[in-house]
Protein backbone atom coordinates (compact mmCIF):
# COMPACT_ATOMS: atom_id res chain seq x y z
CA UNK A 1 0.00 0.00 0.00
CA UNK A 2 2.81 2.56 0.81
CA UNK A 3 4.24 2.27 -2.69
CA UNK A 4 0.97 2.40 -4.21
CA UNK A 5 0.46 5.73 -2.31
CA UNK A 6 3.79 7.13 -3.90
CA UNK A 7 2.69 6.29 -7.25
CA UNK A 8 -0.38 8.49 -6.79
CA UNK A 9 1.39 11.50 -5.46
CA UNK A 10 3.73 11.75 -7.91
CA UNK A 11 0.96 11.71 -10.67
CA UNK A 12 -0.96 14.42 -8.68
CA UNK A 13 2.25 16.40 -8.94
CA UNK A 14 2.39 15.99 -12.42
CA UNK A 15 -0.65 16.80 -13.39
CA UNK A 16 -0.81 20.27 -11.23
CA UNK A 17 2.74 21.39 -13.41
CA UNK A 18 1.30 20.42 -16.61
CA UNK A 19 -1.69 22.83 -15.70
CA UNK A 20 0.29 25.38 -14.66
CA UNK A 21 2.58 25.27 -17.76
CA UNK A 22 -0.96 25.58 -19.71
CA UNK A 23 -2.27 28.37 -17.96
CA UNK A 24 1.32 30.34 -18.32
CA UNK A 25 0.88 29.26 -22.14
CA UNK A 26 -2.62 30.58 -22.99
CA UNK A 27 -1.70 33.58 -20.67
CA UNK A 28 1.25 34.50 -22.90
CA UNK A 29 -0.52 33.79 -26.06
CA UNK A 30 -3.53 36.06 -24.87
CA UNK A 31 -0.29 38.82 -24.50
CA UNK A 32 0.72 38.17 -27.66
CA UNK A 33 -2.36 38.55 -29.22
CA UNK A 34 -3.23 41.55 -27.29
CA UNK A 35 0.06 43.09 -28.32
CA UNK A 36 -0.39 42.06 -31.83
CA UNK A 37 -4.18 43.46 -31.78
CA UNK A 38 -2.78 46.64 -30.08
CA UNK A 39 0.23 47.30 -33.06
CA UNK A 40 -2.86 46.26 -35.69
CA UNK A 41 -5.11 48.99 -34.26
CA UNK A 42 -1.99 51.24 -34.25
CA UNK A 43 -1.21 50.62 -38.06
CA UNK A 44 -4.45 51.29 -38.61
CA UNK A 45 -4.98 54.29 -36.77
CA UNK A 46 -1.68 55.84 -38.02
CA UNK A 47 -2.57 54.59 -41.66
CA UNK A 48 -6.19 56.36 -41.50
CA UNK A 49 -4.80 59.43 -40.20
CA UNK A 50 -1.92 59.33 -42.77
CA UNK A 51 -5.03 59.69 -45.39
CA UNK A 52 -6.88 62.00 -43.60
CA UNK A 53 -3.82 64.25 -43.88
CA UNK A 54 -3.43 63.32 -48.03
CA UNK A 55 -6.85 64.51 -48.75
CA UNK A 56 -6.49 67.54 -46.74
CA UNK A 57 -3.50 68.35 -48.71
CA UNK A 58 -5.15 67.44 -51.82
CA UNK A 59 -7.62 70.11 -51.33
CA UNK A 60 -4.68 72.50 -50.46
CA UNK A 61 -3.35 71.48 -54.02
CA UNK A 62 -6.88 72.29 -55.49
CA UNK A 63 -6.51 75.97 -54.25
CA UNK A 64 -2.75 75.97 -55.68
CA UNK A 65 -2.20 76.23 -51.66
CA UNK A 66 1.28 74.46 -52.24
CA UNK A 67 3.42 75.15 -49.06
CA UNK A 68 0.07 74.22 -47.10
CA UNK A 69 -0.13 71.17 -49.47
CA UNK A 70 3.41 70.41 -48.38
CA UNK A 71 2.47 70.68 -44.54
CA UNK A 72 -0.42 68.28 -44.99
CA UNK A 73 1.72 65.66 -46.97
CA UNK A 74 4.88 65.75 -44.62
CA UNK A 75 2.08 65.25 -41.63
CA UNK A 76 0.78 62.10 -43.51
CA UNK A 77 4.72 60.59 -44.19
CA UNK A 78 5.11 61.53 -40.81
CA UNK A 79 2.24 59.03 -39.69
CA UNK A 80 3.04 56.57 -41.74
CA UNK A 81 6.60 56.76 -43.64
CA UNK A 82 5.57 53.90 -46.62
CA UNK A 83 2.58 56.07 -47.85
CA UNK A 84 3.56 56.13 -50.90
CA UNK A 85 0.33 58.40 -51.44
CA UNK A 86 1.53 60.64 -49.35
CA UNK A 87 5.10 60.64 -50.88
CA UNK A 88 4.01 60.72 -54.53
CA UNK A 89 2.08 63.64 -53.55
CA UNK A 90 4.21 65.91 -52.03
CA UNK A 91 6.88 65.07 -55.26
CA UNK A 92 3.92 66.33 -57.26
CA UNK A 93 3.39 70.09 -54.91
CA UNK A 94 7.03 70.51 -55.39
CA UNK A 95 7.13 69.84 -58.76
CA UNK A 96 4.01 72.46 -59.74
CA UNK A 97 6.30 74.65 -56.84
CA UNK A 98 9.08 74.63 -59.33
CA UNK A 99 11.30 72.41 -57.13
CA UNK A 100 12.06 70.01 -59.29
CA UNK A 101 15.11 68.76 -57.92
CA UNK A 102 12.85 68.33 -54.29
CA UNK A 103 9.91 66.64 -56.59
CA UNK A 104 12.63 64.40 -58.14
CA UNK A 105 13.83 62.94 -55.20
CA UNK A 106 10.68 62.38 -53.41
CA UNK A 107 8.64 60.57 -56.74
CA UNK A 108 12.13 58.59 -56.87
CA UNK A 109 11.53 57.43 -53.56
CA UNK A 110 7.53 56.62 -54.39
CA UNK A 111 8.78 54.86 -57.18
CA UNK A 112 10.67 52.65 -54.97
CA UNK A 113 8.45 52.05 -52.09
CA UNK A 114 5.39 51.50 -54.54
CA UNK A 115 4.04 47.89 -54.63
CA UNK A 116 0.69 48.95 -56.90
CA UNK A 117 1.81 48.96 -60.36
CA UNK A 118 -0.75 51.86 -61.19
CA UNK A 119 1.40 53.90 -58.09
CA UNK A 120 4.63 52.70 -59.74
CA UNK A 121 3.61 54.38 -63.49
CA UNK A 122 2.22 57.52 -62.04
CA UNK A 123 5.33 58.00 -60.23
CA UNK A 124 8.11 57.24 -63.27
CA UNK A 125 5.47 58.94 -65.72
CA UNK A 126 6.08 62.37 -63.70
CA UNK A 127 10.03 61.41 -63.11
CA UNK A 128 10.56 61.37 -66.61
CA UNK A 129 8.73 64.83 -66.84
CA UNK A 130 10.92 66.11 -64.60
CA UNK A 131 13.73 64.82 -66.46
CA UNK A 132 12.77 66.54 -69.70
CA UNK A 133 12.05 70.02 -67.84
CA UNK A 134 16.11 69.78 -67.28
CA UNK A 135 16.64 68.80 -70.37
CA UNK A 136 18.44 65.37 -69.42
CA UNK A 137 16.41 63.89 -72.23
CA UNK A 138 18.47 60.43 -72.16
CA UNK A 139 17.67 59.88 -68.42
CA UNK A 140 13.68 60.62 -69.62
CA UNK A 141 13.66 57.64 -71.74
CA UNK A 142 14.61 55.24 -69.29
CA UNK A 143 11.83 56.94 -66.53
CA UNK A 144 9.43 56.64 -69.62
CA UNK A 145 10.00 53.06 -70.18
CA UNK A 146 10.03 52.31 -66.68
CA UNK A 147 5.96 53.83 -66.70
CA UNK A 148 5.32 51.74 -69.82
CA UNK A 149 6.32 48.36 -68.12
CA UNK A 150 4.06 49.29 -65.60
CA UNK A 151 0.85 50.50 -67.90
CA UNK A 152 1.90 49.91 -71.75
CA UNK A 153 -1.69 51.16 -72.14
CA UNK A 154 -1.21 54.99 -71.28
CA UNK A 155 -0.62 57.22 -74.34
CA UNK A 156 0.52 59.92 -73.01
CA UNK A 157 3.56 57.84 -71.51
CA UNK A 158 3.91 56.45 -75.16
CA UNK A 159 3.67 60.39 -76.92
CA UNK A 160 5.75 61.41 -74.37
CA UNK A 161 8.43 58.49 -74.68
CA UNK A 162 8.76 59.43 -78.35
CA UNK A 163 9.63 62.89 -77.59
CA UNK A 164 12.18 61.92 -75.40
CA UNK A 165 13.64 59.53 -77.76
CA UNK A 166 14.00 62.49 -80.51
CA UNK A 167 15.15 65.04 -78.10
CA UNK A 168 18.16 62.04 -77.04
CA UNK A 169 19.00 61.97 -80.60
CA UNK A 170 19.67 65.14 -80.99
CA UNK A 171 21.36 65.76 -77.92
CA UNK A 172 23.84 62.70 -79.25
CA UNK A 173 24.28 64.76 -82.61
CA UNK A 174 24.89 67.40 -81.36
CA UNK A 175 27.41 66.70 -78.57
CA UNK A 176 29.42 64.70 -81.43
CA UNK A 177 29.46 68.16 -83.63
CA UNK A 178 30.70 69.53 -80.42
CA UNK A 179 33.38 66.72 -80.01
CA UNK A 180 34.09 67.34 -83.70
CA UNK A 181 34.81 70.92 -83.72
CA UNK A 182 36.34 70.59 -80.29
CA UNK A 183 39.08 68.58 -82.41
CA UNK A 184 39.26 70.88 -85.32
CA UNK A 185 39.97 73.53 -83.10
CA UNK A 186 42.73 71.71 -81.65
CA UNK A 187 44.13 70.52 -85.05
CA UNK A 188 43.60 74.39 -86.52
CA UNK A 189 45.59 75.64 -82.84
CA UNK A 190 48.47 72.84 -83.36
CA UNK A 191 48.74 74.00 -87.13
CA UNK A 192 49.04 77.87 -86.07
CA UNK A 193 51.65 76.68 -83.37
CA UNK A 194 53.51 75.11 -85.68
CA UNK A 195 53.64 77.86 -88.29
CA UNK A 196 54.61 80.77 -85.63
CA UNK A 197 57.42 78.20 -84.52
CA UNK A 198 58.75 77.61 -88.35
CA UNK A 199 58.06 81.71 -88.83
CA UNK A 200 60.10 81.98 -85.39
CA UNK A 201 63.03 80.50 -86.59
CA UNK A 202 62.98 81.55 -89.90
CA UNK A 203 63.10 85.12 -88.44
CA UNK A 204 65.71 83.63 -86.65
CA UNK A 205 68.16 82.40 -89.66
CA UNK A 206 67.11 85.75 -91.59
CA UNK A 207 68.60 87.48 -88.56
CA UNK A 208 71.76 85.11 -88.39
CA UNK A 209 72.13 85.55 -91.85
CA UNK A 210 72.14 89.27 -91.60
CA UNK A 211 74.70 89.73 -88.84
CA UNK A 212 76.68 87.30 -90.89
CA UNK A 213 76.26 89.16 -93.95
CA UNK A 214 76.93 92.80 -91.67
CA UNK A 215 80.28 90.97 -90.83
CA UNK A 216 81.31 90.37 -94.05
CA UNK A 217 80.82 93.77 -95.25
CA UNK A 218 82.76 95.07 -92.20
CA UNK A 219 85.22 92.69 -93.14
CA UNK A 220 84.85 94.50 -96.57
CA UNK A 221 85.63 97.48 -95.92
CA UNK A 222 88.55 96.75 -93.56
CA UNK A 223 90.03 95.36 -96.61
CA UNK A 224 89.40 97.92 -98.88
CA UNK A 225 90.41 100.59 -96.11
CA UNK A 226 93.58 98.73 -96.73
CA UNK A 227 93.64 98.26 -99.99
CA UNK A 228 93.79 102.11 -100.57
CA UNK A 229 96.44 102.57 -97.77
CA UNK A 230 98.57 100.80 -99.68
CA UNK A 231 97.82 102.08 -102.92
CA UNK A 232 98.62 105.53 -101.50
CA UNK A 233 102.21 103.98 -100.03
CA UNK A 234 102.89 102.79 -103.46
CA UNK A 235 102.35 106.22 -105.26
CA UNK A 236 104.74 107.73 -102.48
CA UNK A 237 107.64 105.08 -103.58
CA UNK A 238 109.64 105.34 -106.95
CA UNK A 239 110.14 102.54 -109.42
CA UNK A 240 112.67 100.82 -107.17
CA UNK A 241 110.04 100.48 -104.32
CA UNK A 242 112.16 102.84 -102.30
CA UNK A 243 110.86 106.21 -101.04
CA UNK A 244 110.74 109.26 -103.27
CA UNK A 245 113.23 112.05 -101.88
CA UNK A 246 112.91 114.62 -103.52
CA UNK A 247 116.15 116.14 -102.47
CA UNK A 248 118.75 113.98 -104.31
CA UNK A 249 122.78 113.78 -103.82
CA UNK A 250 124.48 116.27 -105.64
CA UNK A 251 127.17 113.57 -106.79
CA UNK A 252 124.07 111.39 -107.68
CA UNK A 253 123.10 113.59 -109.74
CA UNK A 254 125.76 114.30 -111.90
CA UNK A 255 126.36 110.68 -112.03
CA UNK A 256 123.10 110.47 -113.51
CA UNK A 257 122.87 113.00 -115.92
CA UNK A 258 126.73 111.68 -117.43
CA UNK A 259 124.82 108.21 -117.51
CA UNK A 260 121.59 108.95 -119.16
CA UNK A 261 120.81 111.18 -122.02
CA UNK A 262 119.17 114.82 -121.00
CA UNK A 263 115.02 114.20 -120.70
CA UNK A 264 113.79 118.02 -121.04
CA UNK A 265 111.76 119.69 -118.00
CA UNK A 266 107.93 119.42 -118.13
CA UNK A 267 107.09 122.55 -118.61
CA UNK A 268 104.71 124.45 -115.82
CA UNK A 269 101.23 123.68 -116.26
CA UNK A 270 102.31 119.44 -117.29
CA UNK A 271 103.01 116.54 -115.83
CA UNK A 272 106.28 114.13 -116.54
CA UNK A 273 106.19 110.98 -118.23
CA UNK A 274 106.67 109.03 -114.30
CA UNK A 275 103.61 111.18 -112.95
CA UNK A 276 101.61 110.01 -115.26
CA UNK A 277 102.70 106.66 -115.07
CA UNK A 278 101.73 106.57 -111.60
CA UNK A 279 98.64 107.96 -112.17
CA UNK A 280 97.35 105.53 -114.99
CA UNK A 281 98.92 102.73 -112.34
CA UNK A 282 96.94 104.32 -109.77
CA UNK A 283 94.02 104.69 -111.51
CA UNK A 284 93.84 101.13 -112.48
CA UNK A 285 94.25 99.85 -109.42
CA UNK A 286 91.33 101.69 -107.62
CA UNK A 287 89.00 100.64 -110.64
CA UNK A 288 89.93 97.09 -110.10
CA UNK A 289 88.96 97.36 -106.50
CA UNK A 290 85.53 98.67 -106.86
CA UNK A 291 85.23 96.00 -109.56
CA UNK A 292 86.01 93.55 -107.22
CA UNK A 293 83.31 95.09 -104.33
CA UNK A 294 80.63 95.24 -106.93
CA UNK A 295 81.02 91.64 -108.07
CA UNK A 296 81.55 90.61 -104.19
CA UNK A 297 77.61 92.25 -103.24
CA UNK A 298 76.15 90.61 -106.60
CA UNK A 299 77.21 87.22 -105.09
CA UNK A 300 74.98 88.34 -101.81
CA UNK A 301 72.35 89.38 -104.24
CA UNK A 302 72.23 93.03 -103.36
CA UNK A 303 72.39 95.96 -105.89
CA UNK A 304 74.89 98.22 -105.19
CA UNK A 305 75.72 101.72 -106.28
CA UNK A 306 79.19 103.39 -106.87
CA UNK A 307 80.82 106.60 -106.76
CA UNK A 308 83.92 107.08 -109.03
CA UNK A 309 86.85 108.79 -107.09
CA UNK A 310 88.28 110.48 -110.62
Amino acid sequence: MIVKTKKLVLLEDFGMYAMKSIVLICIALSTILSAAQEDNEALLEAKRQANNFVFEGNEKIQGEDYVAAEMEYRKAISEEQSNVSGIYNLGTAYYKKGNFEESLYRLQEAANKATDRAEKHKAFHNIGNILMQNKKCKEAVEAYKNALRNDPSDEETRYNFGLAKECAKEQEEQNQNNDDNQDDNQDQNQDNQDQNQDQNQDNKDQDNEDKQDEGEDKDQDKQDEGDQDKDQGDQDENEDGKPKDDKQDPGEGDQDKKEQPQQPKPQQGQMSPQQIKNLLEAMNNQEQKVQEKINAEKQKGERVKTDKDW
